[in-house]
């Protein structure tokens, strides 16, 4: 989930200045009594809050801020099939039977997206289509490979171009391959948010904002404290991902070591032709190319290029940004050369160690979910009905995930992301080279 690491940076954000938000949902005030506790109105807490009021279940979600005012309300707005660790770590841990298992409940996610905004009349500018692109030969190779696997594997087929004929699926110098996949897509991550805060409204939920949890007892009960009150329930739900770490060891102190926060940052163009769009990405999906610290684009509904990418390993913001991030995406796209930017913005998501999903149970009654690692659009939904299936009795699927083992960053609290950010300069120089 994202952060805020600049306040004055998200002002700029092109999803906020293309909604009109709802009046803020007044913080808790008193003592209130629910079968489910959730912590987070992100897409995760959201979906399972969702999920559960639709089994009968009364439950407070209480967030910090405003709802989606993290990672889910600023991400790339790419809906994507898989894990961002590929499918070979989840099968040397879990076997290639449940790893299928995971990968088709990755689809599912994909699914669910498209499911909720049916029932839920959301609209958030939903496209399908993705594409995966590779810059040197070399990487063309592998991802191919990549590609041919999924297919023999796990029936998972995508159309391949090489050499020439990848600028038929994107008109850049850049790419020296690209792998189109019609399963995946995007979306305006903020209206969908707001659409799935809508929706859990509708079904009963209760939604507090403003409202940081500032302390939570655990047991047969658990009790969670605000500034303005408290909410008593059987089960819970963290859904913060790294903004648990921000309400200090009184919430998370068993996970919060097992993500790191990273930062990544987007801009968006004025307005483009239409015709200028189509030629450069003539199938209007989603992009995103194969580094380590990678690029992401893709158009808005109004023609705009969001573009995203400049990961930072520290809490800094980076200097100069938006020159550095305009002159990125005119590598790209040298056609937009004299193109202005209008917007820009960024914050954290959270990552774990191996890149795979970090979901589980604290004890016997509480539930986390986090570790998304830049596919959280599809997982976070999945996530929030595994959990809501598992609150409810069947914890067959939760579990599989939560076989997934998970180790703490290295450094500790204070060392962990000076030695992550040396880490990521050995990458940012591999794929450079």
């Amino acid at each position: 989930m994202l952060i805020d690491s600049d306040t004055q940076l998200n002002r700029r954000s092109y999803y906020e200045a293309s909604v009109v938000r709802p009046l803020p949902a007044p913080p808790l005030q008193g003592d209130l009594v629910a079968d489910v506790l959730v912590v987070g109105a992100g897409f995760a807490g959201l979906s399972a809050a969702i999920e559960l009021a639709q089994r009968g279940m009364r439950v407070v979600l209480l967030e910090a801020d405003r709802v989606c005012s993290g990672a889910s309300g600023r991400n790339g707005g790419q809906a994507i099939a898989g894990f961002a660790s590929g499918q070979g770590p989840i099968e040397h841990q879990l076997g290639r039977a449940d790893a299928r298992l995971a990968w088709d409940m990755s689809l599912e996610a994909v699914r669910l997206i498209d499911e909720r905004i049916a029932q839920f009349g959301i609209d958030c500018d939903r496209v399908h289509g993705y594409l995966h692109v590779a810059e040197t030969v070399s990487k063309a190779r592998r991802l191919e490979v990549e590609m041919t696997g999924l297919a023999r594997d796990y029936g998972f087929a995508t159309d391949f171009a090489s050499g020439a004929a990848t600028r038929r699926l994107i008109d850049s110098p850049r790419y020296q391959a690209a792998a189109y996949d019609r399963v995946s897509g995007h979306l305006h991550p903020l209206k969908y948010g707001l659409g799935l805060a809508a929706a859990a409204r509708a079904l009963g939920v209760t939604i507090c904002e403003h409202s940081p949890v500032l302390g939570l007892s655990r047991g047969a009960r658990l009790q969670a404290r605000t500034a303005g009150g408290s909410v008593t329930a059987a089960f819970g739900v963290l859904a913060g991902n790294c903004t648990l770490g921000e309400y200090g060891p009184q919430v998370g102190p068993d996970i919060a070591p097992r993500i790191m926060p990273v930062g990544t940052y987007m801009v968006s163009t004025a307005p483009l032709d239409p015709a200028l769009c189509r030629q450069l990405i003539p199938s209007n999906a989603a992009v995103c190319d194969t580094n380590f610290v990678l690029d992401y684009f893709r158009f808005s509904a109004d023609h705009r290029l969001l573009f995203g990418g400049r990961a930072s390993y520290t809490t800094r913001t980076p200097e100069r940004l938006e020159q550095l991030m305009a002159a990125r995406m005119r590598q790209v796209f040298p056609q937009l050369g004299k193109t202005p930017i209008e917007h820009v913005w960024g914050g954290f998501v959270d990552i774990s160690m191996n890149r795979t999903p970090d979901f589980g149970r604290l004890g016997g009654n509480v539930y986390y979910l986090q570790g998304f690692s830049g596919h959280g659009v599809a997982l976070t939904g999945l996530a929030g009905r595994l959990v809501a299936e598992a609150v409810a009795g069947q914890a067959a699927r939760f579990d599989l995930f939560a076989r997934l083992k998970h180790q703490p960053f290295p450094g500790g609290r204070l060392l962990r992301m000076p030695t992550l950010a040396l880490a990521m300069l050995f990458y940012r120089l591999r794929d450079t080279l």
